[in-house]
Parts: C-alpha cells; sequence; structure tokens
C-alpha cells in the first residue's frame, strides 16, 4: 500500500541532481538553534492555516524561548515556552489552524522513555486539529532524516536542526552556558547548525514533499491551503536573499516497488566537480566514499581548488564513532596522499576554553556561487538510505546572478564565529592569504577557534570495519554483498587506486 501511495505521486525529477526549483520572494540562512528556535516560534504564532513539521526527531519537553512575548501597542501576553504545550496553546488561540507533525517511526521508542513527552502525545491525542504520525515508509535499517517545517504553504523552513533536545546553543558557544540544558537539568556542551528559513513557492514544493512522506505513512490526504496574501515572515529578520531560485534534492531508499532516489549524491559531485576556486564545508560526518571519489578527482589536478571541511572532533555516541570516525580516518589519510599542492584541510571546531563545539551542521559553499543547506551529511546513509531534503542556490541559475555577495557575506560569517573574530579580521585576514586554511592559521587562536583535525591510530579490526562500510552502506542491502563490490576502496575507484598506491610505496620503502 505504501509503495502505491508513493508511485501516485512521483514525478519525475527536473535532473538526476535535482528534483524541482521553485521562486523564493525571501530567503536566509539562520545560524545555531537559539536563533532558529526564536524565529519558529514566532512564525508558528503567526500561522493561520496550518503547521506542518517534519523531522527525524521532536521532543515536546524542549523550551522555544523564555516565555514572554511584546505585542504591538506595548500589550503583554504569556504564552507557554515548553514546545508539547505551545502547540496546544496555538491550536486553542487560533480556532482554523491545524498541526500536522511527521517524525521517524524508530524515535516513537524514545518518547516511552521521556517522562512528559508520553503526556504531550496523550494531549495531542486528544484535539482533533493535531495530527501526528510516526514514518516507517523506508526499509529496515534506514531513517527518516529530514527537518523540514512548512507554515500555510508560503514559509518553510529546510536544515539540519531538529526541534528536540541538546540543539538549543547561539554563535557564541559559551564554555559551561547555564541555558544550555537537557530537559533533565542537566547541562550539555557546544552545538553548531543552521537551517535556511524561505518564503514564497519554494514552501508550497516543500510541502508537497511532506504530502507524500505523510501519505505513506497512513496520514491520508492532505487539501493545500488555500491562497493567502498574509505572509508570516519574522519581523526583524532582514532575508540574506531576495527574488531567488531554489533546487530541492533529495535521497530516498529503494523501498517495497519504489525507485531509489539519490539526488543529493548526484549534486555533491557535480558541484564539486564545478569548484574552481574552493569548496567550504560544514559536515557532521565525513565518510562518504563518492564524495571522496569527487574530491580525490579534484585533488590530483595539476592546480586543484582548497577544500576546507568542519567537522566535530569526534562523533556522538559510541556507535557513530565506530562507524563514521574511523571510516573518516581512512579517508582523509587517503585524500592527504593525493593532495599534492596542499589543497585539502579538515578542522574542527572548539570554544573558548578549549572544549570541543559540536557540529550538526549540513553546509556546502562552492566558489561563493553556490550555497547548499539541508539535512544530509558527507556519509553514505546520507547519499542513499536515510530519507533526506537539501536545498540550495545557485548562481548560474538566471534569475540567481545577483547572489554571490551574500553568499560570501555568510561564509564570512561562519568564519569568523569559528575562529572567534570579527567579520572585519577575517575580511583583512582573506585578503592577505592566498587560501581559507592560511588564513585560519594565520589567527591566534584565543578564545573560540578551529584547529586542525587530529587523527587518531586505528587498530586492525578497525580499519577493517571502517573500511568496509559495513555500519554506513550506502544502499539497502548492500552489507551482503561481496567486499570489492562495497565499501569505501571499491575495485576501479579512485580511491583504490591511491590505496594501492600508497601501499606500493611504503612497501618499497620497508
Amino acid at each position: 500500500m505504501e509503495s502505491e501511495i508513493l508511485k501516485e505521486t512521483e514525478e519525475p525529477p527536473v535532473s538526476p541532481s535535482v528534483w524541482r526549483y521553485a521562486m523564493a520572494r525571501r530567503a536566509h540562512v539562520v545560524i545555531d538553534a537559539a536563533a532558529y528556535f526564536s524565529v519558529i516560534r514566532e512564525v508558528m504564532d503567526s500561522a493561520q492555516q496550518r503547521i506542518f513539521l517534519i523531522g527525524w526527531d521532536f521532543d515536546s519537553r524542549i523550551l522555544l524561548t523564555a516565555g514572554r512575548r511584546w505585542w504591538q501597542g506595548g500589550r503583554k501576553e504569556r504564552f507557554p515556552a515548553r514546545l508539547g504545550s505551545f502547540i496546544i496553546w496555538l491550536v486553542h488561540s487560533q480556532p482554523r489552524l491545524e498541526i500536522l507533525l511527521l517524525k521517524w517511526n524508530v524515535s516513537l521508542l524514545k518518547s516511552l522513555f521521556r517522562g512528559t513527552m508520553v503526556i504531550d502525545l496523550i494531549r495531542w491525542a486528544f484535539r482533533d486539529r493535531i495530527h501526528f504520525r510516526f514514518d516507517g515508509a523506508h526499509p529496515i535499517g534506514c531513517s527518516h532524516h529530514q527537518k523540514i517545517v512548512v507554515i500555510d504553504d508560503v514559509f518553510a523552513a529546510c536544515g539540519g536542526i531538529d526541534m528536540t533536545s541538546d540543539r538549543w546553543d547561539t554563535p557564541e558557544h559559551l564554555p559551561h552556558d547555564q541555558r544550555r540544558r537537557k530537559p533533565s537539568g542537566r547541562l550539555y556542551g557546544p552545538w553548531h547548525d543552521l537551517t535556511m528559513v524561505m518564503e514564497g513557492d519554494i514552501a508550497k514544493s516543500l510541502a508537497d514533499l511532506g504530502h507524500a512522506r505523510w501519505r505513506a505513512a497512513g496520514g491520508g490526504e492532505i487539501v493545500p491551503c488555500a491562497p493567502q496574501d498574509f505572509v508570516p515572515w519574522p519581523q526583524g529578520l532582514v532575508a540574506e536573499f531576495e527574488n531567488v531560485e531554489i533546487g530541492i534534492a533529495r535521497t530516498r531508499a529503494e523501498y517495497d516497488g519504489c525507485s531509489q532516489v539519490a539526488e543529493i549524491e548526484q549534486l555533491f559531485v557535480d558541484q564539486i566537480r564545478r569548484a574552481k576556486h574552493f569548496v567550504y564545508a560544514e559536515t557532521q560526518y565525513f565518510a562518504s566514499r563518492a564524495i571522496a571519489e569527487a574530491i580525490a578527482e579534484r585533488l590530483l589536478e595539476p592546480d586543484p581548488p582548497e577544500f576546507v571541511i568542519i567537522n566535530p572532533l569526534t562523533a556522538s555516541g559510541w556507535l557513530e564513532q565506530v562507524a563514521m570516525d574511523t571510516a573518516r580516518v581512512e579517508l582523509v589519510k587517503t585524500l592527504q596522499n593525493a593532495d599534492h599542492a596542499g589543497r585539502f584541510h579538515i578542522f574542527h571546531p572548539r570554544a573558548a576554553d578549549g572544549t570541543p563545539i559540536y557540529v550538526h551542521a549540513k553546509l556546502l559553499i562552492v566558489d561563493d556561487e553556490i550555497l547548499r543547506v539541508g539535512s544530509a551529511n558527507m556519509n553514505n546513509r546520507s547519499m542513499g538510505l536515510d530519507s533526506e531534503c537539501d536545498v540550495f542556490i545557485d548562481a548560474a541559475r538566471p534569475a540567481n546572478a545577483h547572489v554571490v555577495p551574500a553568499i560570501r557575506a555568510l561564509r564570512i560569517r561562519l568564519l569568523a564565529e569559528h575562529c572567534g573574530k570579527t567579520e572585519e579580521v577575517i575580511v583583512e585576514a582573506l585578503d592577505r592569504y592566498d587560501s581559507m586554511a592560511q588564513m585560519i592559521e594565520s589567527l591566534v587562536p584565543v578564545g573560540k577557534h578551529l584547529e586542525r583535525l587530529p587523527l587518531k591510530h586505528l587498530s586492525d579490526a578497525e580499519r577493517a570495519l571502517g573500511e568496509s562500510a559495513l555500519l554506513d552502506p550506502e544502499r539497502p542491502g548492500e552489507m551482503f554483498e561481496p567486499i570489492e563490490r562495497r565499501g569505501l576502496f571499491r575495485r576501479k575507484g579512485q580511491l583504490m587506486r591511491l590505496r594501492l598506491q600508497e601501499r606500493l610505496r611504503r612497501s618499497i620503502k620497508g
């Protein structure tokens, strides 16, 4: 039944790497979850017809804001700061408003251990204008990983930030920030993330994508919102981009007769191949064979572009460390061996006291001509297993010739955040040096700063596990294929050739 629903709503993509293009009257990249939660709370409060929340996880216990708002005219009104109560408050305040929540079905198990969240789910179930579904329309071992919000089909957000715990933080990433607390009251460490908010036809396209997932999860048909003149854009938020065309790319695993969708993987390869000067990326993981193959091709050129990747020091959780950190070591070492011009660099950020800042963002900037934000990491799962959604702005599109200065300004803002410097200092340093890496290393590491990622020594067992990609396959069922047809170093791949060359050099030296 699920496959029939998906087939009925399937439409051919505009290319192997893009599902659809749509216009946005305004767009803005919101950096870190403190700002995002504030923005999304304000927009939800202004919704008139529908709030559609799509995520890997939701935690109704989180606080969206301090809990007080000023209305125009100076009248003051209180509203619940906790997400679970805020959602109920919204439907009581707006008689026409409906709220849809779609999350990964496995995360339902987490809800059972979150105390008051179980109570919130029960309270929601008794409201006829609050509906939630748990998405299980994917093969075993895959997850629903998209993070999308659509309001009234006119406003949307897409990126890496889930409305869940352990996400809230400010760009200062203060050590031991007392506001950075789990629902249990315990503190958690600095966390960097971002998402893109958009207004215009792009919201309708993201709504269409969400409607298909909702139907696949057994939620039935969703009637599109009626046209409305009012747009719930946050007051005071100045858009970085106006009148731009935004592309959408997806990942979806082959499932129950439905075809594989790997637009995100192809888009990564296409955009890396297009780079003339540099690729700047922020990503939770660096473990994708396809992306590493594309980077290796570029590094072997006589004059390759510069690659600067911002990663967390280590993955979060034991299993992720085993799966992702080991693969990262193998890929980075192989790319470093191919890097004859010294153009490949991978850094991790630290707070003012040296505490590692966890990077959860998923961002790509190419030559200040391409800006890409989404849910997909640079790992194999995001290329072919988990459901993902990325959005991007490309200056090569006819409507987007004006976007380069805004993309450059965003890149400078991010570098300033990570390096703990003002944007003026970053601009001046970039003007002095030929590369971002040289600029980063020229700065005195006082306060927040970036450090080169250290590569830990792997045991033989860890190395074998990382190379096999057993815990991070690219497609469903891949773990059962012969080793030469899967893993990081496949036959006929550029990485395999580099690997064999390095082993030959070592044997000759030995």
